[in-house]
C-alpha cells in the first residue's frame, strides 16, 4: 500500500542512444504561427507552468496567471516577462480576482487536485472563456497491471467528497476533476494526462535521481532488467503539447508520454552514464583534472524481488522504474496514440538527460545534497553488499 502511494502521488544494459531518440525526432520546433491568443493559467510558478509561459510568450500569445503567490512570486518580474499579468488569489476560498467581464480564449488548469475547486473556478469561467485545458494524471486509471489507453476505466472514490491527497485518492480525485471540467464546458475541454515528466526544474528528483547518480560515477544500483519498460516526458514537450491543442482549439482526453515500449531501463541508464561522461570530460578539459567523476560508473542489475525483500520501493527509491510483473506491469505501457495523432511531438531523451543534469549541477550545494528521490548513496551501498553477498553464497547453476 505504501508502494500505491508513492506511485500514483507521480501523479511517472546493452541498449543505445538511438533507441532513445527513437521516442521521437524533435520538440516544439516548426509549430506554424496561430493569433495571438489570451490564455488564463490556473497556477503557472511551479515547474510545468514556467515552460508554458516561456513557450506560450515566444509565439506571441498574452498570459494572465491566477495563483496564490507563494511559490516563486517572482519568477515572472522583470521586462522579459512585462506581457504576463499576475493575478493574486486562491482557487479554494478567494476567486474575486477572477470575476468581471474579461474574455479568454482558453484557461489552462495546471493545479487541480480537488473536483470542487474545478466546479467553482470553472464555473466562473464558463461564460468568459472558450475552451479548458486540465492537466490530469495517468495515475487517473483504475488498473495498471495491464496497458491502458484514454477509454480505460477510471479509478473510482468510495467517498467522492474526500478532502485529502493520498496515494489511495489521488487518482480518484483527479478522475472527479476530469469530470467537473466537462460539466462546466461540455464539449468544450481538453484533458492531459502525462505520466512522469522529466527536465529542468523538477522539483520531486524522480528523474533527475538517474542523471545525478551517473554523474557520481561508481557503482550503480540498476532495478530489475535493463528490457524493463519505462515512461516518460520531457517538460517543454508536454508544455508544447498544451500550447498545440490550445491553439488548434483540441477538446478530448489525450496520455501524454513516450510511446509505450520505445524507452527501457537499460537504455536509460546507459544513456545517463554517456551524458554524464561527455559533460564530465568536456569539463576537464575547460578546467584540466586528473579523473572526472563519474567516469569509473557500472551497472549491477538487481532483481525485482531481492530489492522487495530489501524493502526498497520501486518509484520512489528507485525512480522511474515499476517491476515488469505484479499491480503496476502495465504502468509505462500506457498508449499515446491519440496524442501523437493530434500533434504530440517528443525530443530525444539524451537532450532531457542532458539538460535537467546541466540544471542539478547549477542549483545550491545543498539541495544537491538532500534529493527528494533515490537511495542515500549509504542506503545504495548497503543493498549492492547484501546483494553481492547472497550471489557469493548461492549454490552453482546447474
Amino acid at each position: 500500500m505504501a508502494m500505491r502511494r508513492e506511485i500514483l502521488m507521480a501523479g511517472l544494459a546493452g541498449l543505445s542512444w538511438p533507441l532513445l531518440s527513437a521516442c521521437a525526432a524533435t520538440g516544439g520546433a516548426g509549430r506554424e504561427p496561430r493569433r495571438s491568443l489570451r490564455i488564463l493559467v490556473l497556477g503557472g510558478t511551479g515547474f510545468l507552468g514556467p515552460h508554458f509561459v516561456e513557450a506560450a510568450l515566444a509565439r506571441g500569445h498574452r498570459l494572465t496567471l491566477f495563483n496564490r503567490g507563494k511559490s516563486h512570486p517572482a519568477r515572472f518580474d522583470g521586462a522579459r516577462f512585462a506581457g504576463v499579468e499576475q493575478l493574486r488569489g486562491d482557487r479554494r476560498s478567494d476567486l474575486a480576482a477572477l470575476e468581471g467581464e474579461r474574455r479568454w480564449d482558453a484557461v489552462l488548469d495546471t493545479s487541480a487536485y480537488f473536483p470542487a475547486d474545478v466546479t467553482r473556478s470553472a464555473s466562473l469561467l464558463a461564460e468568459r472563456a472558450d475552451r479548458y485545458l486540465l492537466v490530469s494524471t495517468i495515475s487517473v486509471y483504475a488498473r495498471h497491471d495491464r496497458a491502458n489507453d484514454e477509454d480505460s476505466e477510471l479509478a473510482r472514490l468510495e467517498d467522492p467528497t474526500v478532502e485529502e491527497v493520498t496515494g489511495e485518492t489521488y487518482g480518484g480525485l483527479k478522475a472527479l476533476c476530469e469530470a467537473a471540467a466537462e460539466r462546466a464546458f461540455p464539449g468544450r475541454t481538453a484533458v492531459v494526462r502525462p505520466g512522469l515528466i522529466a527536465g529542468p526544474g523538477d522539483e520531486t528528483d524522480r528523474f533527475t535521481y538517474w542523471p545525478a547518480r551517473a554523474d557520481r560515477g561508481g557503482e550503480i544500483l540498476a532495478p530489475g532488467t535493463p528490457a524493463d519498460a519505462i515512461q516518460c516526458i520531457d517538460v517543454r514537450d508536454l508544455a508544447d503539447f498544451l500550447l498545440h491543442l490550445i491553439e488548434r482549439g483540441r477538446t478530448g482526453t489525450f496520455n501524454a508520454n513516450s510511446p509505450p515500449g520505445a524507452l527501457t531501463m537499460g537504455a536509460l541508464l546507459d544513456g545517463c552514464r554517456a551524458v554524464a561522461r561527455r559533460m564530465n570530460t568536456i569539463q576537464c578539459v575547460r578546467a584540466p583534472c586528473e579523473q572526472p567523476p563519474g567516469h569509473d560508473s557500472t551497472l549491477t542489475w538487481v532483481p525485482a524481488d531481492f530489492l522487495a525483500a530489501q524493502e526498497v520501493r520501486p518509484w520512489q527509491d528507485l525512480p522511474v522504474w515499476m517491476p515488469a510483473t505484479g499491480e503496476y506491469a502495465g504502468f509505462a505501457l500506457a498508449s499515446t496514440a491519440r496524442a501523437e495523432a493530434a500533434g504530440l511531438r517528443r525530443r530525444p531523451l539524451e537532450d532531457t538527460v542532458a539538460d535537467t543534469l546541466e540544471w542539478w549541477r547549477q542549483q545550491p550545494e545543498a539541495r544537491r545534497a538532500a534529493p527528494k528521490a533515490g537511495l542515500a548513496p549509504a542506503r545504495e551501498a548497503e543493498v549492492l553488499r547484501a546483494w553481492h553477498r547472497a550471489q557469493a553464497s548461492a549454490p552453482p547453476a546447474g
